[in-house]
């Protein structure tokens, strides 16, 4: 990997996005974005100033082959902690 800036494992990425904004896919169709504070190796997460974003879909009953409508809820936090086990995916802020 690439060790002229640090990243030699995984968890270097998260650890130089500590103290910056992150995106965390969740199970359960749920996407977070907030600060990362701090991290264990479970994926463990806290995060403040966090914006959750929940996707719905309904089906309608009894017709498997319509396809249902897509419902977004959106809800903030001031500081939340994030479950290891629930966590897809953490996309650290864009470098240029």
């Amino acid at each position: 990997m690439d060790s002229s800036s640090g990243i030699q494992e995984p968890f270097d990425l998260i650890r130089l996005s500590l103290s910056e904004r992150v995106f965390v896919k969740l199970r359960g169709d749920r996407e977070l974005t907030g600060v990362l504070h701090a991290y264990d190796g479970h994926m463990n997460l806290i995060l403040s100033d966090v914006e959750e974003t929940i996707m719905i879909v309904e089906v309608v009953d009894g017709q498997p082959d319509v396809q249902g409508t897509v419902n977004v809820a959106k809800r903030k936090m001031d500081m939340l902690f994030v479950r290891g086990d629930g966590v897809i995916l953490v996309s650290p802020p864009s470098r240029t």
